[in-house]
C-alpha cells in the first residue's frame, strides 16, 4: 500500500480512529493486523518471509537472554543473523552474485551451471531485516530485555508506518511504546497531520513532478548533452531527497497521530558543509545503524589513521551494497567513503582555512561543494549501469551551443517551445518548485518560524494547512508512483 494513494487514505481514516476507540489491551492486535494487511497489499506471499524471520529472532532473543554461557549466546545470535542475512542474500543478492560468477567463468570458457532465480524483491526487505537484527544484537549486548510477548515483538518488526522504508528503529525506542496507553491528543494530532501533509506535498507535488524530467532523460541518456544532463542530475538530487524524506515525514507523522514517537531520519542534508556532516543528516537511522553495529565494533576512529580509514571504507562499501545489488551502488558507496576519508586527512587544513576566512563565504562554498559532490555521485545511484553513469558524467560539460541549451523544439517566435520533454512553461513551473521547497524548509527549520506558526490564530493556522492540501490536490502528480527506497 502506497502512502500517496487513495487506498492508504481510507486505511488511515479507518485504522486511526479505531485505535483510539478500542480498549488499550486490544490495540496491539489492531496494529498488527493492520500492518499485515498493509504489507500484504503489495504482494501477499512475501509476508511469509517476515513471519519466518520474526519467529527465528523472537526465539533467538529469548534463548540469548536465558542462557549464561557466552558461546551459546553467540550461537543463538549467529542463528538470528544468518536467518536475516540469508533472506537478504537469497532475495536481493543471489542473482547479482551469480551474474558476477558467470562473468568470471566466461573468461575461462566455462558456462555457469547455477540457475538464476526469477522473483520480485520483497518490498522494504533491507529495512525490516536490519530492524530485526538490531533487536537480537541489543538483547545479546544486554541493552534490551527479551520481549516475551510474541505479538508485541511481531508488531515491533511490522509496525506499518515504518515497515517498508524506515526509519530503522531500535527496540529501546519503540517496543515500550506499544505498552503505553496513548490518548487522542490535540498536539499529537496537529503535529502528525502537519508532517503527513508536508511529506505528501514533497512526494506528489515536488518529487513525482521532478521524476517526469529525470525519468525522461535517464530512459535514453545518450541522447542528451550539456545543460540537459546538468539540469537532470541536479533535479534528481532534489527528487530523491523529497521522495525519501517525504516518506519519512509521512511515516513519522502517521505514528505521531497515534502517540508514537519515531526517530528523525532527515535533518536538511543539503545544508551540510562536508560529506561527513551529510551522512549525519541523511538517512540518519541507517547511518547510526552502521555506526553502532559495524563501525564501532571494527574499532571506529580509535587506533591508527589507516585503521580508521579502513573502517570508514568498509562501512560505506557495505552501505552501497545495502542499497542495491548492482556495482553502481557499490561505486556510489565507495566514492562517499573516499570523500569521508579525504576529510579525515584534511581536517586540520580545512580548519586553518576556515579560521582565516569569512565565515559566511566559507560556509557557502563548503555547502556548494558538498552539494555538487553528492549530486555528481547520485548519478551512479540513479543510473541503470556503469556505462550510462560514465556517459552522463563525461558529457556534463557543454561543447557547443546546442549542448548549452539542448532545446527540443523551437516555436515560430524563435523561443524554445519544449525542454526535456515538457512544454517550456511546464519545465519552468517544475524547476520553480525547488526554491519553494528551500524557502519553506528554511522557514520550518527556523526557530522563529516554528514559534510564529504556533502563535497564529487557529483559523489562520488551519487556513495554511488547507492551502497545503489545496496545493497537493491541484498540483500533485497522482500516478501512485512508488517511493524510490521501496526497492531497497
Amino acid at each position: 500500500m502506497l502512502f500517496n494513494s487513495f487506498t492508504f487514505l481510507l486505511f488511515f481514516i479507518l485504522v486511526t480512529p479505531t485505535y483510539f476507540i478500542l480498549p488499550h489491551r486490544f490495540r496491539w492486535i489492531l496494529l498488527l493486523l493492520a500492518s499485515c494487511f498493509f504489507y500484504m497489499f503489495f504482494k501477499f506471499e512475501y509476508i511469509l518471509i517476515l513471519f519466518f524471520t520474526i519467529i527465528v529472532d523472537y526465539f533467538a532473543g529469548v534463548y540469548i537472554a536465558k542462557t549464561k554461557e557466552i558461546k551459546l549466546k553467540k550461537f543463538y545470535l549467529l542463528i538470528s543473523l544468518i536467518a536475516n542475512i540469508g533472506v537478504l542474500a537469497i532475495f536481493k543478492y543471489y542473482n547479482f552474485i551469480n551474474e558476477n560468477f558467470s562473468m568470471v567463468l566466461v573468461n575461462f570458457g566455462v558456462k555457469n551451471p547455477i540457475p538464476f532465480l526469477h522473483m520480485i524483491l520483497p518490498i522494504g526487505l533491507s529495512f525490516h531485516t536490519f530492524q530485526a537484527m538490531s533487536y537480537t544484537i541489543e538483547v545479546y549486548r544486554g541493552a534490551q530485555k527479551p520481549e516475551k510477548h510474541f505479538g508485541i515483538y511481531a508488531l515491533y518488526v511490522m509496525f506499518y508506518p515504518q515497515l517498508v522504508a524506515g526509519p530503522i528503529e531500535r527496540p529501546q525506542n519503540l517496543i515500550h511504546q506499544f505498552y503505553e496507553k496513548h490518548e487522542l491528543n490535540y498536539n499529537n494530532l496537529t503535529r502528525g497531520l502537519q508532517m503527513i501533509f508536508w511529506g505528501i506535498f514533497k512526494k506528489v507535488v515536488i518529487a513525482d513532478r521532478l521524476a517526469i524530467i529525470v525519468d525522461y532523460v535517464y530512459a535514453s541518456p545518450n541522447k542528451w548533452h550539456g545543460s540537459s544532463l546538468i539540469v537532470t542530475v541536479i533535479l534528481y538530487s532534489f527528487q530523491i531527497y523529497c521522495d525519501f524524506s517525504g516518506y519519512s515525514e509521512i511515516a513519522i507523522g502517521t505514528a505521531k497521530v497515534m502517540g508514537f514517537d519515531l526517530m528523525t531520519n532527515f535533518n536538511y542534508p543539503y545544508r551540510s558543509k562536508n560529506v561527513t556532516e551529510f551522512w549525519r543528516r541523511w538517512h540518519i537511522s541507517l547511518n547510526t545503524w552502521f555506526k553502532d553495529y559495524l563501525y564501532i565494533p571494527l574499532g571506529g576512529s580509535k587506533g591508527k589513521v589507516l585503521t580508521h580509514v579502513r573502517n570508514v571504507l568498509i562501512v560505506f562499501l557495505l552501505s552501497g551494497l545495502w542499497h542495491g545489488a548492482n556495482w553502481t551502488f557499490v561505486i556510489w558507496g565507495a566514492l562517499h567513503g573516499i570523500a569521508t576519508t579525504f576529510e579525515v586527512f584534511t581536517k586540520k587544513i580545512r580548519l586553518n582555512i576556515q579560521n582565516i576566512s569569512n565565515k559566511r563565504i566559507y560556509n557557502f562554498i563548503s555547502i556548494l561543494l558538498t552539494f555538487t559532490f553528492c549530486t555528481l555521485v547520485w548519478v551512479f545511484f540513479r543510473s541503470p549501469d556503469f556505462t550510462a553513469a560514465k556517459y552522463i558524467l563525461s558529457n556534463l560539460i557543454p561543447t557547443s551551443f546546442h549542448d548549452l541549451f539542448s532545446i527540443s523544439e523551437v516555436s515560430l517566435t524563435g523561443l524554445p517551445s519544449t525542454y526535456l520533454g515538457l512544454a517550456l512553461w511546464q519545465f519552468l513551473y517544475t524547476i520553480s518548485l525547488i526554491p519553494v521547497l528551500l524557502l519553506i524548509e528554511n522557514f520550518i527549520s527556523n526557530r522563529k518560524g516554528k514559534n510564529s506558526i504556533d502563535k497564529l490564530p487557529v483559523y489562520i493556522k488551519w487556513g495554511f494547512y488547507y492551502l497545503i492540501i489545496f496545493a497537493i490536490l491541484f498540483f500533485g502528480v497522482f500516478d501512485t508512483n512508488q517511493f524510490i527506497y521501496f526497492q531497497f
